[in-house]
């Protein structure tokens, strides 16, 4: 079955720096348009980046544009999210989520998303 596990969370002073990974499998993850999101604490789900299958188009939204940068290596099944220049109003907790459509770039459904992981930007 889909699994997507997420890791490198945790506590970073502002101005700091954190790399995400999402470990994918139970799907061919090379066809699959990836994207990340984040909730922070007692607000909704906030669509953070999305790259295509083959990793040459991404997308930011303005929040992080120019400090975040979303990758992804097929041939390890791994996408990735390198944080910079981390701000207190970045502290939430991220996840990975799967379009539910292959080979596609555009508006779409997820249809599968990781637990999470938690990061926190604090002093």
């Amino acid at each position: 079955q889909v699994q997507l596990v997420e890791s490198g969370g945790g506590l970073v002073q502002p101005r700091g720096s954190l790399r995400l990974s999402c470990a994918a499998s139970g799907f061919t993850f090379r066809s699959y348009t990836m994207s990340w999101v984040r909730q922070a604490p007692g607000k909704g789900l906030e669509w953070v980046s999305s790259i295509n299958n083959a990793g040459g188009t991404t997308s930011y939204a303005d929040a992080v544009k120019g400090r975040f940068t979303i990758s992804r290596d097929n041939a390890r099944n791994t996408l990735y999210l390198q944080m910079n220049s981390l701000k207190p109003e970045d502290t939430a907790v991220y996840s990975c989520a799967k379009y539910s459509r292959s080979d596609f770039w555009g508006k779409n459904e997820y249809d599968y998303w990781g637990q999470g992981t938690q990061v926190t930007v604090s002093s």
